[in-house]
């Protein structure tokens, strides 16, 4: 029988099979949006058996596990790791439709080699495979990332790190490991115990006693500086939405101050502050020549209780509502109006807003570099055959499909670099079904650029790594 995972898998049509084969299949991966950990990379780490490697952490699998009826202790409890991956397995044959279907199969013939199908039958023989090829030496960290042909890697990081993994990596593995600039913890009010513990951790680390916003902004900028010396050149904002509001300098003064007291603040009091703060690590990104990206329109931690026990990214975040475009008009703005916004890609999570930031993105492109600002590939819940499809669709109606700057994988795993396969195959598709249809010339000047482009060569190109 045929394999699930065959040659043109996902490829409908015969110009969909050529561009993927001649043009897109053997690109190499610059993931500029990741979870990994340096410290994994660092150490070159070996997994001990597959259901560290694939299931640890995973969220997206621990959400379908609950909803299939797994019991807590299999997903992240003290379950035997044989127990964990054997409910998995149960899981995987309900899952048909879901991306995790396409992914599961991709990522065991990408990297193990391994076409059967993942159920309970195949389970046992699955992982005992698996598990004995993760502990060979060309299964180490470094040679999963070799065999995926992964050039650049951006991980999220926190402005208090030491980047002390990052620096180890410098000049020590052949692919470029980057740190990005994650500043959330700087505008989270809502929990005032957490926030000035926060803003300790901050004032210990620059070097500068935070009294005021101008002091604020000044150890934000120590770090900024110290992420652009160790090779970051990418700030990431994970938010819940665009803030914006008109506020004082006085105004800020006040509210910090009562910040650092432990005091509660109004909502009109943090949107102040959430601006304020927000567009000066903006202007810090411009004078830097930095790529800012906003994952905006998350509603996370939705289950109290399960949070309280497991804590975030364990799988109680959903679709949040669309976007306030009027906030996120006068953010852009505000920076646009003195000439100090840095290149910027848009992230929503909610579909609804596709055609709404595709558009926002072009009141903001000024000439001064192709997709200055510019919509980013379909994210978390989006990136799945119908998301991106959709995302391709508008992207091309209301944008420069040219320009688009592809993928990412935004895992924590390191067994998910077929994802940039998965997309890449669908995008091949589209193009493919759009030429059949007589709606794109046949031409390969106008082909190979444009499937070549989305690939690889427009992130490379766009932030000039």
């Amino acid at each position: 029988m045929k394999p699930f995972i065959h040659e043109n898998f996902l490829l409908s049509n015969n110009t969909a099979e050529k561009l993927y084969h001649k043009y897109s299949e053997n690109q190499p991966i610059v993931d500029f949006h990741c979870h990994l950990s340096p410290a994994i990379i660092a150490e070159d780490r070996q997994f001990t058996n597959l259901t560290r490697a694939w299931l640890e952490g995973d969220h997206y699998k621990w959400r379908l596990m609950r909803s299939n009826g797994i019991n807590e202790m299999f997903c992240t409890g003290n379950a035997s790791d044989i127990e964990k991956f054997k409910k998995w397995a149960e899981t995987v044959p309900a899952t048909v439709g879901n991306p995790l279907y396409h992914w599961t199969h991709l990522e065991l013939t990408r990297y193990f080699n391994i076409t059967e199908l993942l159920s309970p039958l195949t389970a046992t023989g699955i992982y005992e495979k698996a598990s004995t090829l993760l502990q060979t030496k060309e299964f180490s960290i470094r040679s999963l990332l070799r065999k995926m042909k992964v050039e650049i890697i951006c991980t999220t990081d926190d402005p208090t790190d030491s980047l002390e993994h990052h620096l180890k990596l410098k000049g020590s593995f052949e692919i470029t490991v980057l740190p990005t600039f994650r500043p959330d913890s700087i505008v989270k009010t809502e929990d005032p115990e957490k926030f000035r513990a926060y803003i300790h951790k901050l004032e210990h680390v620059s070097g500068v006693e935070i009294r005021n916003f101008e002091t604020l902004v000044e150890a934000i900028d120590i770090r900024h500086k110290f992420f652009h010396e160790s090779g970051g050149r990418l700030s990431d904002h994970g938010l819940d939405r665009f803030y914006f509001t008109s506020y004082t300098r006085s105004d800020v003064d006040k509210i910090i101050r009562k910040l650092l007291k432990g005091d509660t603040i109004s909502y009109e009091e943090d949107e102040k502050y959430k601006t304020a703060t927000m567009l000066e690590i903006c202007k810090l990104n411009h004078k830097r020549c930095w790529t800012q990206q906003f994952h905006v329109g998350a509603l996370r931690n939705n289950n109290a209780r399960l949070f309280r026990q497991m804590g975030p990214d364990t799988g109680w975040d959903s679709i949040g509502v669309s976007q306030d475009a009027l906030k996120m008009s006068k953010f852009l703005n505000a920076l646009d109006d003195t000439d100090q916004l840095a290149k910027t890609i848009l992230y929503n999570l909610n579909p609804a807003d596709n055609e709404m930031m595709i558009t926002m993105a072009g009141n903001f492109n000024d000439g001064s570099s192709a997709g200055k600002v510019q919509n980013g590939p379909a994210w978390w819940f989006l990136d799945q055959k119908c998301g991106i499809e959709k995302q391709l669709k508008d992207f091309a109606a209301l944008g420069l499909l040219r320009r688009f700057i592809g993928m990412v994988t935004d895992s924590r795993s390191f067994l998910s670099y077929p994802r940039h396969e998965y997309f890449r195959r669908l995008v091949c598709n589209f193009i493919g079904e759009e030429v059949e249809k007589g709606l794109i010339p046949d031409e390969e000047e106008l082909l190979k650029p444009l499937i070549e482009g989305i690939s690889y060569r427009n992130a490379k190109e766009y932030f000039g790594f």
